[in-house]
């Protein structure tokens, strides 16, 4: 494919988050018409978090997203298991660097630990690997990261592609640690029960999600 625009043909009904947003709430709801103190299960599981400490978190923050493991699942409760320890601002600051970490140690699991095992799986689920050149790269970089494809997924596609190192670490992190910390403050602010830092963290992700949506149709302006 020569044109920046082959991972975006072939777009899907995204059935699996759907699926998996159906099953979250039908057992959320489950749990509340039977009873069950949903509260304490939320503090139960966040006092195991507290209990493995900010070291093992993080590590596993690093290394679990390379494997397909949703980033958000480390950033929501990032802030309340570990802000009184280390403050909201040092776990935001953290949770970047582990970001470039995780982005890093993508790249090379595409580029060449893993390399013919993700490209036919990316092409078995639909996803075409764009050519990549030096006038294109950014371009390429900039299209995949604001397609919406999973967060794992983005990564793969880029360093099978072999987008130029420096580039791919410099643009992901850009596109990618305003929604790190957007989700960092919305999680700290539910599970404090601390709505007005929920709305400020719910503001930063539909801020990002509405400069995205720009992105997008002024690049497909500027590509009619």
């Amino acid at each position: 494919m020569s044109s920046p625009e082959a991972p975006l043909e072939k777009k899907k009904l995204p059935v699996v988050k759907l699926t998996i947003a159906a099953v979250v709430l039908l057992v959320g709801a489950v749990l509340v018409l039977r009873g069950v103190n949903v509260a304490a299960l939320i503090e139960r599981g966040m006092a195991m978090i507290r209990e493995v400490g900010p070291v093992v978190f993080f590590a596993a923050m690093a290394v679990l997203p390379t494997i397909s493991v949703p980033m958000s699942l480390f950033l929501i409760p990032a802030g309340e298991a570990f802000g009184a320890q280390m403050g909201l601002g040092g776990v935001i600051a953290v949770a970047l660097v582990v970001l470039a970490v995780n982005l890093a140690l993508t790249y090379w699991v595409a580029r060449y630990a893993l390399r013919p095992f993700l490209t036919g799986l990316l092409k078995r689920y639909g996803y075409s690997v764009p050519r990549v050149t030096a006038g294109n790269a950014l371009v390429v970089t900039l299209v995949v990261r604001l397609t919406g494809s999973p967060y794992a997924v983005q990564g793969y596609v880029l360093g099978v592609a072999e987008v130029p190192f420096a580039l791919y670490m410099i643009a992901s992190w850009l596109c990618q640690a305003p929604y790190a910390v957007g989700f960092i403050v919305l999680g700290q602010g539910l599970l404090k029960g601390n709505f007005m830092l929920a709305a400020k963290g719910l503001g930063v992700i539909v801020i990002v999600v509405l400069a995205v949506q720009w992105l997008r149709k002024k690049y497909a302006r500027g590509n009619n």
